[in-house]
C-alpha cells in the first residue's frame, strides 16, 4: 500500500447567479460552486478589479488577504474557502452570508426615526470584539503569534445573517507583522476615514488598538444612528479625529447608561494605551448586556431582524426559534451578585 501523500485537483466550476456588491477594489457575487455527481454549494465569490490585478502591489494584498484569512476558522469571521487564477483573472471563494450589512440595519434606523435598542447593539459589537480577539492573538503553526490588524472595522463590514449571527468581513486591507505592506511601505493611508484611529489617519504604523478605536466609532454610530467624525475634506478629518478634544459622549448619548459611555470613552481614547484589548472591550459589553431587561442574543437579533426586514426576511430554516422569556427574579438576583447591583 503506497501511503505517500498525493495530490487531488479540483476541476470545480462556480456559476454567478448575481451581483451582491462593488467596492473599489473588487466585485462580490453570490455564486454556486459545482461539482461531481450533482455537488453544489452556495458562495461568495470575490473578483479583483482587472485594474488593480496589474498593479502588484493591489494584487498583493488581495492575495494576502486570502492566504491570511484562509486559516481564520471562527465563527464571527467570514471563511475563507478557495483562492485560484483563472485566465489572468483573480478570485476568493467565501462563506455566503445570507442577511444584512450592519450600514443597511443603521441606515433604516435612522430611515423610520427608531433608535437601535443598546443591549442589541452591545450585542452585535461584543461579537466584533470576539472577533478581533481571535484574529489579533492568532498564531500560526509553529506557534508565533502573526499579529493581525484588521484596519477597517466599519459597518459595512459587519455582516448579521438572517438568525442572528455576527460575521466580521473584508480583511482586504488586514496586515500581520509577517506580511509586507504597500501601504505603510508607499505611505498610503488606506482604510474609511471616519472609522480610522488618530494613528491610522496620520500614517503610523498601528496594531491591534486601531482596530479597538474603530470599533468603538461603530458602537457610537450604533447607539446614536449617526457618526461620530464626519468631516469630509482629509485636512479637516485629521483636525477632527487627531487635534480637536474628544467627542463629549454623555452630551451626544444622554439617554445612554453612564457604564456604555464610560466603555465607549476608552474605546475611542486619542491615547492608544488607554484602549481596551478586544477581549476586555467585548467581555464589559457581554456583562452590561447580561444585566439588561432584554439582553442581546441571537434569538433577539433574528427576531429584530426580522420585524425590520419583512420582505426580504429570509431565515436557512423554518424552524422559528422562540423569543426567550425574560428573566426571572432568581436569574436577576445571580447576575447581581455576579455583576454587581
Amino acid at each position: 500500500m503506497n501511503d505517500a501523500v498525493r495530490s487531488i485537483e479540483y476541476h470545480g466550476q462556480f456559476r454567478l447567479l448575481r451581483r451582491i456588491a462593488s467596492g473599489g477594489m473588487a466585485t462580490v457575487y453570490e455564486a454556486e460552486q459545482t461539482g461531481d455527481r450533482g455537488f453544489t454549494k452556495r458562495v461568495a465569490l470575490k473578483v479583483i478589479h482587472d485594474k488593480y490585478a496589474a498593479q502588484p502591489e493591489w494584487l498583493q494584498l488581495f492575495i494576502d488577504e486570502a492566504k491570511l484569512c484562509a486559516n481564520l476558522v471562527h465563527g464571527n469571521i467570514v471563511q475563507i474557502y478557495q483562492f485560484e487564477e483563472v485566465d489572468g483573472q483573480f478570485y476568493m471563494a467565501m462563506e455566503y452570508i445570507r442577511g444584512v450589512t450592519l450600514r443597511a440595519l443603521i441606515d433604516h434606523h435612522r430611515a423610520i426615526g427608531e433608535p437601535m435598542p443598546a443591549p442589541l447593539a452591545a450585542y452585535i459589537v461584543s461579537r466584533v470584539c470576539r472577533a478581533l480577539d481571535y484574529a489579533h492573538n492568532f498564531v500560526d503553526d509553529a506557534g508565533n503569534r502573526l499579529y493581525i490588524v484588521h484596519r477597517d472595522v466599519s459597518p459595512g463590514n459587519v455582516l448579521l445573517t438572517w438568525d442572528g449571527q455576527v460575521k466580521l468581513a473584508d480583511f482586504g486591507i488586514a496586515k500581520a507583522r509577517t506580511m509586507r505592506d504597500p501601504a505603510e511601505e508607499r505611505r498610503m493611508t488606506i482604510g474609511k476615514k471616519h472609522y480610522m484611529s488618530p494613528q491610522q489617519i496620520v500614517g503610523e504604523n498601528v496594531d491591534w488598538r486601531t482596530d479597538i478605536f474603530s470599533t468603538g466609532v461603530v458602537l457610537f454610530e450604533l447607539l446614536a444612528l449617526q457618526q461620530l467624525f464626519r468631516e469630509q475634506e482629509t485636512e479637516a478629518a485629521l483636525d477632527e479625529v487627531v487635534i480637536a478634544p474628544s467627542p463629549d459622549l454623555r452630551r451626544l448619548l444622554p439617554d445612554l447608561d453612564q457604564s456604555i459611555t464610560g466603555l465607549l470613552s476608552l474605546a475611542i481614547a486619542k491615547d492608544a494605551m488607554m484602549r481596551p484589548n478586544a477581549a476586555m472591550l467585548g467581555m464589559s459589553l457581554d456583562e452590561w448586556c447580561a444585566k439588561q431587561k432584554a439582553p442581546g442574543s441571537p434569538e433577539r437579533l433574528q427576531a429584530h431582524l426580522a420585524k425590520q426586514f419583512p420582505t426580504s426576511y429570509r431565515p436557512p430554516s423554518n424552524t422559528p426559534r422562540l423569543e426567550p422569556p425574560p428573566p426571572t427574579q432568581k436569574e436577576k438576583s445571580v447576575w447581581s451578585k455576579v455583576f454587581g447591583s
